[in-house]
């Protein structure tokens, strides 16, 4: 598993490298590369309607990305505020582009590892389709393919729908629906996000947010789905 875990992120980086290293000098300049890093304090670790949190008061969340020509690496980690203990760490290779003026596309894969006494490693792909529509509709498929055994292979299908504006030059807030599915079995969660984004500077941004999810079917309820509530504070530096 380790193994196939380390080839996996070697491809990551492989594909990521090719797509920004150019062929020849002249084209040097037309690569653009961006990215930020962040730092998110949150009360609670809630991830499709189940709560992560464990018996931390509150988790620290950290995160890079680095985009090149429609490509996208993301590093995340989760930690445990109270022992600063790191419980889990995801990596992820996107691919967005525009299939035409009213339809994106995004493509990837993420590998999910929490590390420890019970460490556990996966890995997930998707494909999502995004419409240049009011209020912006999504929908996502994921699949989880990479599991320890047969019955942890699982499907997850989300839409979306958002609301952005701004206040002013320096203020914005945006406001979110989401309602996933397992296994196109049953309704899992249903969230409700509301943030703010405050612009410091040019590079720096701080953003509070709050989401509420809640379980949409009985057989969520029973996967141990219940009402959940974060709230927290995101400081980014873009570069």
């Amino acid at each position: 598993m380790k193994a196939k875990n380390i080839c996996v992120v070697l491809l990551a980086l492989l594909v990521f490298a090719a797509s920004i290293l150019p062929a020849t000098s002249s084209q040097a300049a037309e690569i653009e590369v961006t990215g930020d890093a962040y730092v998110t304090v949150n009360s609670g670790y809630v991830w499709r309607g189940t709560d992560y949190t464990g018996d931390a008061d509150f988790v620290i969340q950290t995160g890079a990305d680095l985009s090149a020509k429609g490509f996208t690496l993301s590093w995340w980690g989760n930690t445990n505020g109270d022992n600063m203990e790191m419980d889990e760490v995801d990596l992820v290779l996107d691919y967005s582009t525009d299939l035409n003026e009213m339809v994106s596309l995004s493509v990837g894969n993420i590998l999910y590892q929490v590390p420890g006494p019970t460490e556990y490693t996966t890995n997930e792909a998707y494909l999502g389709l995004g419409f240049g529509v009011l209020l912006d509709p999504a929908v996502t498929l994921y699949y989880m393919y990479d599991t320890p055994s047969d019955a942890d292979k699982t499907s997850y299908l989300d839409a979306s729908i958002g609301y952005g504006m701004d206040l002013n030059e320096k203020t914005s807030v945006s406001a979110g629906l989401l309602v996933g599915m397992y296994d196109f079995d049953f309704l899992n969660n249903l969230e409700v996000s509301i943030a703010a984004d405050y612009a410091v500077s040019d590079q720096i941004s701080i953003s509070p947010a709050v989401l509420f999810s809640t379980p949409m079917s009985d057989d969520a309820e029973d996967a141990g789905i219940d009402d959940e509530f974060v709230g927290g504070v995101t400081v980014t530096l873009a570069f």
